[in-house]
This record gives structure tokens, sequence and C-alpha cells, in this order.
């Protein structure tokens, strides 16, 4: 099938980003390697027993997988399973009658798939723990570099940048938390045979297995691994790039030209437009925006797969075969990638003091309520008072310090100097030292950068 030149380009990057780790993990060479793994696994728990002879196991041991006999193999049976039992079968002598020893194809497939999960789990916590290091260092460089928070989009109270990427770092703590317990729930392993009733092999074939291969038994099963596992593990990948997509988006709407405070990195000889050479466009986190949604959808599928018929049917396994891979490779791809924009990202200091000064010290109108409240008016006359000067100033871009001056009301119970002192953005600095430290983030695990912006002390001179 050709790809479009887009769809090419979007194969490319994820090749350039992901792990070979992770794209060796979902190989069909990694696959069989795993059914493999699993038989001989089994093989040596029947041995155990005194089932399979030890003279047989030594030969099983050293059984082989032939992909290339096995796609041979798989045009006649149309069975992925008796395909692979056929190779395996060649690659011995009379001991492959051992193999497969009371076993359904799902007891192989589906505890190999739990060790598949649990080695994407263990890269994809790593790509999380380098992106949660890359968050915390750029949140400490920029701990008290003040600008602008926003609610509805709209101007509320002063923020720093830092804090602002530490409480990214922080959700991003979580989803590692995420990952370990999703990676549990799928570590377990499933030999029980047909309808999971141990009628042909005995729960202490399935108890050696497991313990063999780093897996839990299920305590109970029908034919398969229930799919309420699988559904939670890609439901922790959806939550983890939703995430990410939150953070993109943050990074895309302060990248707008009118606001302009950050930019996600843009190299030398990008392009942004075929038709406007000034575009500089935040396509990397909208690319990230995008596949947030298409592993979401994954996890709809995941979900939808936990109904079905009796003991079970195969209606989630075409399913799993595209969502499982996909979901780790394009997770493993958006972390790496977002770890790269955050250390690249482009800050822009000045113009946050710029927006924060925008408009005309309205950011203080909570600090001016509250502070007559002080005085002894009640929180509706305060709150009256100010939005009556506010609003004013909204409408007319004037300076809202000098229409509270100029304010009898207000005056009369707020002298010049009160007022001016309530104009202060290092106020809203107080607790920055105190919220990092409940993150975790100390100075001293951070060693300070040429260009570390501090805060800028803005007087109402400045408005």
């Amino acid at each position: 099938m050709k790809n479009t030149e887009a769809s090419y380009k979007e194969i490319v990057m994820i090749e350039r980003y992901s792990h070979p780790q992770m794209k060796r993990i979902w190989s069909d060479e990694n696959k069989f390697a795993k059914w493999l793994e699993v038989e001989i696994a089994v093989c040596e728990a029947w041995s155990q027993l005194g089932t399979i002879p030890r003279d047989a196991l030594t030969k099983i041991k050293l059984a082989r997988v032939n992909l290339k006999r096995m796609e041979k193999i798989l045009k006649q049976t149309h069975h992925d399973m008796t395909a692979f039992l056929g190779s395996v079968a060649e690659s011995l002598g009379d001991e492959s009658r051992f193999v497969h020893l009371g076993l359904t194809s799902s007891d192989v497939m589906d505890t190999a798939l739990s060790l598949q999960l649990v080695e994407a789990a263990r890269l994809l916590s790593q790509d999380a723990k380098e992106l949660s290091s890359a968050l915390a260092e750029r949140a400490l460089e920029h701990k008290y570099t003040i600008m602008m928070g926003r609610t509805h989009g709209v101007h509320a109270e002063p923020i720093t940048f830092g804090l602002k990427l530490a409480l990214w770092m922080e959700e991003m703590q979580r989803n590692r938390q995420r990952l370990a317990e999703a990676a549990k729930t799928v570590a377990v392993g499933k030999i029980s045979g047909a309808v999971g009733t141990y009628a042909t092999v005995p729960p202490e074939v399935e108890d050696r297995t497991c313990a063999k291969l780093g897996l839990a038994p299920a305590p109970i099963s029908s034919q398969i691994l229930q799919r309420d596992r699988h559904a939670q593990f890609v439901t922790t990948l959806a939550i983890v790039a939703s995430s990410l997509e939150k953070f993109a988006t943050e990074i895309r709407a302060l990248q707008k030209t009118e606001i302009r405070e950050v930019e996600e990195p843009f190299e030398p000889g990008q392009t942004g437009s075929s038709a406007m050479p000034h575009k500089r466009n935040p396509e990397l986190c909208e690319r990230i925006c995008g596949l947030a949604r298409l592993i979401r959808g994954y996890a709809l599928t995941a979900m939808e797969n936990i109904a079905l018929w009796h003991e079970r049917d195969i209606s989630h396994s075409s399913t799993e075969r595209i969502i499982l891979p996909s979901s780790c490779l394009l997770l493993d791809y958006t972390l790496t990638l977002f770890s790269s924009i955050i250390k690249g990202l482009q800050v822009y200091p000045n113009r946050m003091k710029r927006n924060l000064t925008l408009t005309k010290g309205l950011v203080f109108s909570q600090r001016t309520m509250l502070a007559l409240i002080d005085k002894g008016l009640s929180r509706q006359r305060a709150y009256e008072l100010v939005q009556r000067n506010a609003m004013k100033a909204w409408q007319g871009n004037r300076n809202f310090l000098g229409l509270l001056k100029g304010d009898p009301e207000v005056s009369a119970l707020l002298s010049p100097e009160e007022l001016e002192q309530i104009f202060d953005y290092q106020y809203y600095l107080r607790y920055v030292d105190e919220i990092f430290k409940r993150v975790g983030l100390t100075d001293r695990q951070w060693k300070k950068k040429p260009g570390t912006t501090r805060a800028t002390r803005l007087t109402p001179r400045a408005l």
C-alpha cells in the first residue's frame, strides 16, 4: 500500500523518535520468540512433574521457530498457532509431541502477550521518567519567571512559568504510578486449557510456568485472560497521552502571535508554510494532540473487547493486533517527542512581562477588594466598588490604579500609599518555594544555567 506524503512523514517521524527496543518488542521475531519461551516453560513444568522425560526436555530447549517456514504453513492452515507449532516441530524429532501438551492457543498467546506488555510498560515508564526530569529542570529554571495566569483564556492573576511546568511534572509522576499499576494488572499468565478448567493441564503446571516467566498466575480464567486487564492498560496509555495533549495544547496557546510567551523548537532551515515564509507553527505540539486522539480511540476499542461470547470468541483478536502495538509505539513516540520539545522550548520572559501589564493593573482587583473588606466594607459593597473601576479600566484602556486613587469612596478607605503597596507582583510569588517543596523540587537538585530568569519586580509606575 502506497502512503501519501503526509502519512509517510508521520511514519518517518515515529521511526525517528520511537525507541528501537519498543519496535523490537512488537516485532514478529519477538512475538514468536515469546510464544516459544512460554511453550518451553510449560514443558519444563511438565518435566518437573514427571510427565516429560528429561532427555526430551533437553532437546525441546533447543527448539527454534522458522518464520519463513511458518508463513508457508500458515497459507495452508490459516491458523497462526498451528503454523507456529508446525515450524517448531520441524526443528525437533519425536519429542515434539510434548510441545503444547494439554494447551489451547490462548494459553500461549495470552501469556506471551503479557510478557510483551510488561516489557512495553517498562520502556514507557522510562520515557515518562525522562519527561518528568526535563520538566523539573525547566520548572526550576523558571521558578520565578512571572507570567499571567489565565482562566477561561482571560487574564486572572500572576503565576510563574515554573509553577506551570511543576504542575505538569507532578501530573507525569501520577502517570508513572498509573503505568506501574497497569503493568501489574497485565503481568499475569494463563495456562489452564481450552475453557479454563485445567482439565488437560493441572494448576501446578500454570504455577511453575508463571514463576519461570516472572508472571503471576491468573486466579481464574476462561479460555483467555480477561480483557478488562488489557482495557486498563490501554486506557492508562490514553490517560498519559491526554496529559501530553493538555501540555501541548497549552504550548500551542502560548505560542499564538498575540501572546507569544513560549515557542516550540524551530530548527535552522525549517519551514512552517509553503506560502508564507514567516510562519513558525507549533506543528510538533499539534502532532501530539492528534496522536492523543488516536490513542484514546484505541482505549475505546480495548473496552469494547471486554465483552466476548461465552468463554471466548475472537472479535477482540483482530483489533488487539493493531491497538496494543500501536498504542505503545505511539505513546513512546509522543513522550519522547514532548521531552525534546520541553528541552528545546523557547521562553520569552519579556513577552510575559508585557502581557502581564496589558490590562494596566486589573490583575490586582481581588487584592483591592480584600483590602476594602479588611477596612470594614461588606464583600458585596467592596466588590461593587472595585468592579466599577475595573470596568472603566477594561473598556477605556485606562490605568486601574489611577482610577482607584481618583474614586472618592475608595480613597476614603485606602491611601495612595496603601494602594501602591497592593499593586505589588511579588505578593503572588510568596508561596512559590513552598509549592515547589511540596512536589519535591528544590534548587539543590538543579545547577543554575546562564540566563536563568528571576522574578521581575514591577512597580505601579511600570503599568
